[in-house]
């Protein structure tokens, strides 16, 4: 067993220093080796958060199907549709100013748009993901509310995904 002791090298305004203290049996025999593998460790809080979306947005745990092969296949899809949330999530945190086209569809993005938007046609990309339209998350938020989480994201995901289906739907039958 080794343990791994860090710290951060700058105390923060508001608190105190985080430290840490990492039991590993793993071989750690350089400096570079107990940097990897606290690293590592930091990544296990957004495998908890992938696997929270997977449980509490796709509600993996909830289907009774009964073959391996059906079972395989919907987790599968599952796994997708967390890891796009989960993506889009982090994209809105990181690249605030991303264009919308990075994660929708031209569909999607028309549908998300207010009425009012989808009338003047002028500033098709001019908002971003993150900006004060905020296309997904309006959906299911306030437009005041702060970025929004992985649980508000896909509220408005699944919303716009609906909307966009009933929009292609809508114009087979009635026509554009």
């Amino acid at each position: 067993m080794m343990v791994i002791h860090a710290e951060e090298r700058v105390t923060p305004k508001n608190r105190k220093k985080s430290e840490w203290k990492l039991i590993t049996d793993l071989p750690v025999s350089s400096r570079t080796d107990a940097i990897e593998k606290l690293e590592w460790y930091a990544l296990g809080w957004k495998i908890e958060v992938f696997h929270k979306i997977l449980k509490s947005g796709c509600k993996a745990e909830q289907p009774k199907l009964r073959t391996t092969q059906r079972l395989t296949n919907l987790i599968s899809l599952f796994c997708i549709l967390s890891w796009r949330v989960f993506w889009m999530t982090m994209l809105n945190r990181s690249a605030p100013d991303a264009p919308p086209t990075l994660a929708l569809t031209a569909t999607q993005i028309e549908r998300a748009r207010s009425p009012r938007q989808r009338q003047t046609k002028s500033d098709k990309d001019a908002f971003a993901l993150s900006h004060q339209d905020r296309p997904v998350q309006r959906l299911s938020c306030r437009a005041s509310d702060p970025p929004p989480g992985n649980t508000v994201m896909w509220r408005g995901l699944s919303r716009l995904t609906d909307i966009a289906l009933g929009a292609l739907v809508g114009g087979e039958f009635v026509g554009n």
